[in-house]
């Protein structure tokens, strides 16, 4: 793509920053182009989060009648699926699918449960019970 083709649509997820993107110069090199984002890519990526809030409104529905741990609902809630939640933490995706059964989960150690909780960004209390919900 060419430095002046470089799409400029405000992309409202982008919250008026720019992103750098690649682009080929007048002389045919390539350079880094500050972008306001792009239509599409800003209906992506409210798509992904749209479907990511879903399943976490499904996890949610799931922990509160004890058919799955609260770490099912964490990881969407914090914009992570399977293979993310995967390779930040180091763990295979079937351990993790073990976690998300609460029996399992109620017998995980401390430092099992701090590593989901620094990759996920909150405490090991907080992982291990639903946060309120809004009304």
């Amino acid at each position: 793509m060419k430095a002046q083709e470089v799409p400029q649509d405000d992309n409202s997820t982008y919250h008026g920053e720019k992103r750098a993107v690649y682009a080929t110069t007048k002389d045919g090199d390539y350079g880094v182009v500050a972008s306001s984002g792009w239509d599409v890519e800003a209906e992506a990526t409210q798509q992904a989060v749209a479907e990511l809030q879903r399943l976490a409104d499904e996890a949610y529905a799931a922990c509160e009648t004890g058919k799955c741990s609260p770490l099912e609902y964490h990881m969407y809630a914090k914009r992570l699926d399977l293979l993310s939640l995967s390779q930040a933490t180091g763990l295979f995706q079937w351990r993790i699918k073990r976690h998300f059964n609460v029996k399992n989960f109620n017998k995980l150690s401390d430092k099992l449960l701090d590593r989901y909780a620094d990759v996920m960004g909150i405490t090991i209390s907080e992982l291990k019970k639903l946060p309120q919900k809004e009304s």
